[in-house]
């Protein structure tokens, strides 16, 4: 089938297609973006959940510990502890207990303070969270490790 051009006589053929510009854009521009979204759904991994975890059970151990009042003197528990090396001593066994409670069970834990620590020690290569407080006489750290 042939047809004639109006203005120019010339003759064209019918069957011959051609796509607009703007079509075959809009194509690379789908495939581009369908390219990326499938870069971030299978090259990103899963977020470490334990670690982050963790770090929340430290902070969650330390606030209870902060907020609490004091047995023999200070402002808190942790004052109390921390204020010298004989108050210490005289908390650590209520302490080491008091963590335990605080804490779930599957959960080993380390409290250090400037005049010594309680708990266990940490094995090597596991996972740990942790947190720090500021107390008026030094700081106490929590960590905790899955057992």
């Amino acid at each position: 089938m042939r047809s004639v051009r109006a203005d120019t006589g010339d003759r064209e053929d019918d069957l011959r297609a051609q796509l607009s510009l703007s079509v075959i854009e809009a194509g690379i521009g789908a495939v581009l973006v369908l390219a990326v979204a499938m870069g971030f759904a299978l090259g990103v991994g899963p977020p470490d959940d334990r670690a982050t975890q963790l770090d929340l059970y430290a902070e969650d151990a330390a606030t209870v510990l902060a907020g609490e009042p004091p047995r023999h003197g200070g402002s808190t528990r942790l004052a109390e502890v921390v204020r010298s090396p004989d108050a210490f001593d005289r908390e650590r066994a209520a302490l080491e207990r008091r963590v335990a409670r605080i804490l779930p069970d599957n959960l080993m834990f380390r409290v250090t303070t400037p005049h010594g620590a309680v708990g266990y020690r940490k094995p090597g290569g596991v996972a740990v969270g942790a947190t720090t407080v500021t107390t008026a006489h030094g700081d106490v750290t929590v960590r905790v490790w899955y057992a």
